[in-house]
């Protein structure tokens, strides 16, 4: 292990600078290849640009409104084993002192306890998870 690689908890604080967007509880998730982030409102724009609203806090329905470049279209392979498409983004996170550009689809996890969740193509060369952990990097 060399000193740009952490070792995270099962779940950890990640903030997403370019939007402006600190502090959401993400879910480490080795058995996803990609990480999801909870958005509502898509909307389409010219130019391949899409706007949306990152949901900060369910119980208060606090939202921050973004607007990126589509990087592409995929199917994804949810947990419940059915494939749906979905608009990929791309932006920095920042997971501790680490940031990284990394590839987010968009979707709606308003049924489920994170809004984020960070998958291993994210976590590659960076970090090591210890899942009888919980929020080694700090809380928010």
């Amino acid at each position: 292990m060399d000193r740009q690689t952490l070792v995270l908890g099962w779940n950890e604080y990640i903030d997403l600078p370019e939007w402006g967007i600190r502090g959401i509880k993400a879910k480490i998730d080795t058995g996803a290849r990609s990480s999801s982030l909870h958005v509502e409102d898509i909307k389409k724009l010219p130019s391949n640009r899409i706007s949306f609203n990152v949901v900060l806090n369910k119980k208060t329905k606090r939202k921050k409104k973004v607007i990126a470049h589509i990087h592409r279209r995929s199917k994804v392979k949810s947990s419940l084993g059915s494939h749906n498409s979905r608009i990929f983004v791309v932006t920095k996170i920042k997971v501790g002192p680490i940031e990284r550009k990394v590839e987010l689809n968009l979707v709606d996890r308003g049924d489920l306890i994170f809004r984020m969740l960070l998958g291993r193509s994210a976590l590659s060369h960076h970090f090591i998870i210890d899942v009888s952990h919980t929020c080694l990097l700090g809380k928010k």
